[in-house]
Protein backbone atom coordinates (compact mmCIF):
# COMPACT_ATOMS: atom_id res chain seq x y z
CA UNK A 1 0.00 0.00 0.00
CA UNK A 2 1.61 3.24 -1.23
CA UNK A 3 1.77 6.21 1.40
CA UNK A 4 2.78 9.56 0.82
CA UNK A 5 4.47 11.38 3.84
CA UNK A 6 5.21 15.37 3.51
CA UNK A 7 8.98 16.26 4.66
CA UNK A 8 8.60 19.55 6.20
CA UNK A 9 12.41 19.61 7.42
CA UNK A 10 15.19 17.75 7.26
CA UNK A 11 14.20 16.02 10.47
CA UNK A 12 11.55 14.52 8.74
CA UNK A 13 13.67 13.13 6.30
CA UNK A 14 16.21 11.84 9.36
CA UNK A 15 12.87 10.41 11.38
CA UNK A 16 12.01 8.45 8.01
CA UNK A 17 15.21 6.96 7.93
CA UNK A 18 15.32 6.05 11.57
CA UNK A 19 11.41 4.72 11.30
CA UNK A 20 13.01 2.27 8.01
CA UNK A 21 16.67 1.50 9.15
CA UNK A 22 14.86 -1.52 12.17
CA UNK A 23 12.45 -2.82 9.44
CA UNK A 24 15.94 -3.76 7.25
CA UNK A 25 17.57 -7.00 7.00
CA UNK A 26 20.14 -8.36 4.27
CA UNK A 27 19.02 -8.76 1.32
CA UNK A 28 16.62 -5.72 1.24
CA UNK A 29 16.80 -2.95 -1.19
CA UNK A 30 15.70 0.08 -1.68
CA UNK A 31 14.87 1.89 -5.12
CA UNK A 32 14.95 5.63 -4.65
CA UNK A 33 13.49 7.83 -7.47
CA UNK A 34 13.41 11.26 -8.10
CA UNK A 35 14.91 14.40 -9.71
CA UNK A 36 18.17 15.80 -8.76
CA UNK A 37 18.16 17.61 -5.75
CA UNK A 38 14.73 16.02 -4.40
CA UNK A 39 16.33 14.01 -1.23
CA UNK A 40 17.70 10.90 -2.00
CA UNK A 41 21.00 11.36 -0.95
CA UNK A 42 20.22 12.80 2.09
CA UNK A 43 18.13 10.09 2.68
CA UNK A 44 20.83 7.57 2.51
CA UNK A 45 22.92 9.17 4.44
CA UNK A 46 20.26 9.40 7.43
CA UNK A 47 19.58 5.59 6.48
CA UNK A 48 23.18 4.80 7.04
CA UNK A 49 23.80 6.61 9.96
CA UNK A 50 21.06 4.40 11.57
CA UNK A 51 22.32 1.56 10.07
CA UNK A 52 25.71 2.20 12.01
CA UNK A 53 27.70 3.16 9.06
CA UNK A 54 30.96 5.38 10.37
CA UNK A 55 32.02 6.35 7.10
CA UNK A 56 31.11 9.64 5.10
CA UNK A 57 28.50 8.71 2.81
CA UNK A 58 28.24 10.40 -0.72
CA UNK A 59 27.03 10.21 -3.67
CA UNK A 60 28.39 7.22 -5.55
CA UNK A 61 27.60 9.45 -9.40
CA UNK A 62 31.01 9.29 -10.84
CA UNK A 63 31.81 5.57 -9.85
CA UNK A 64 28.37 4.43 -9.64
CA UNK A 65 29.19 2.14 -6.59
CA UNK A 66 30.22 2.30 -3.54
CA UNK A 67 30.16 0.09 -0.42
CA UNK A 68 30.20 0.24 3.31
CA UNK A 69 31.24 -2.23 6.21
CA UNK A 70 31.64 -0.49 9.54
CA UNK A 71 27.58 -0.74 10.10
CA UNK A 72 25.41 -3.68 11.29
CA UNK A 73 24.78 -5.11 7.66
CA UNK A 74 27.59 -4.35 4.50
CA UNK A 75 25.36 -1.08 2.68
CA UNK A 76 25.81 -1.08 -0.93
CA UNK A 77 24.71 2.59 -2.29
CA UNK A 78 24.48 2.73 -6.61
CA UNK A 79 23.73 5.74 -8.70
CA UNK A 80 22.69 4.24 -12.04
CA UNK A 81 21.87 7.75 -13.07
CA UNK A 82 25.09 7.76 -16.12
CA UNK A 83 24.20 3.87 -17.05
CA UNK A 84 22.32 3.29 -20.26
CA UNK A 85 22.04 -0.56 -20.58
CA UNK A 86 21.06 -3.37 -17.89
CA UNK A 87 24.41 -5.12 -19.02
CA UNK A 88 26.19 -2.00 -17.54
CA UNK A 89 24.20 -2.87 -14.78
CA UNK A 90 24.73 -6.91 -14.61
CA UNK A 91 29.06 -5.95 -14.83
CA UNK A 92 28.71 -4.06 -11.69
CA UNK A 93 28.42 -7.57 -9.41
CA UNK A 94 25.38 -6.10 -7.95
CA UNK A 95 23.09 -9.41 -8.04
CA UNK A 96 26.50 -11.27 -6.66
CA UNK A 97 26.23 -9.11 -3.83
CA UNK A 98 22.53 -7.80 -2.68
CA UNK A 99 21.94 -10.89 -0.23
CA UNK A 100 25.11 -9.85 1.57
CA UNK A 101 23.50 -6.29 3.05
CA UNK A 102 21.38 -3.82 2.60
CA UNK A 103 21.36 -1.99 -0.56
CA UNK A 104 20.13 1.87 -1.70
CA UNK A 105 19.76 2.49 -5.74
CA UNK A 106 19.19 6.10 -6.74
CA UNK A 107 18.13 6.27 -10.27
CA UNK A 108 16.99 2.62 -9.89
CA UNK A 109 14.53 2.61 -12.85
CA UNK A 110 17.35 0.33 -15.37
CA UNK A 111 17.73 -2.34 -12.83
CA UNK A 112 13.73 -2.92 -12.19
CA UNK A 113 13.38 -5.22 -14.10
CA UNK A 114 16.79 -7.46 -13.59
CA UNK A 115 16.27 -7.13 -9.18
CA UNK A 116 15.32 -10.36 -7.62
CA UNK A 117 12.26 -9.30 -5.67
CA UNK A 118 10.45 -5.99 -4.84
CA UNK A 119 11.86 -4.07 -2.10
CA UNK A 120 11.27 -0.52 -0.79
CA UNK A 121 10.15 1.64 -3.46
CA UNK A 122 10.81 5.66 -2.39
CA UNK A 123 9.72 8.04 -5.08
CA UNK A 124 11.11 11.74 -3.45
CA UNK A 125 9.51 14.72 -4.66
CA UNK A 126 11.00 18.57 -4.80
CA UNK A 127 8.89 21.50 -6.68
CA UNK A 128 10.78 24.55 -4.86
CA UNK A 129 8.73 24.87 -2.07
CA UNK A 130 7.55 21.12 -0.52
CA UNK A 131 8.95 18.23 -0.19
CA UNK A 132 7.35 14.85 -0.10
CA UNK A 133 8.00 11.05 -0.52
CA UNK A 134 6.20 8.19 -1.72
CA UNK A 135 6.62 4.97 -0.73
CA UNK A 136 5.28 1.44 -1.33
CA UNK A 137 6.71 -0.67 1.25
CA UNK A 138 7.58 -4.50 0.08
CA UNK A 139 4.67 -6.95 0.90
CA UNK A 140 6.11 -8.56 3.96
CA UNK A 141 5.64 -5.70 6.03
CA UNK A 142 2.99 -4.05 4.19
CA UNK A 143 0.67 -4.92 6.82
CA UNK A 144 2.57 -3.00 9.47
CA UNK A 145 4.14 0.19 7.70
CA UNK A 146 2.52 3.05 9.38
CA UNK A 147 5.81 6.20 9.44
Amino acid sequence: MKQTIVLRTEQDTIDLAAYIAPLLAPGDILCLSGDLGSGKTFFTKALGRNLHITEEIDSPSFVLLKEYYSGKYPFYHLDLYRLKHEEELLDLGILDMIDSGITVIEWPELAKNILPYQGFDLDFMFDGTHREVTITPPARVEDSFAP
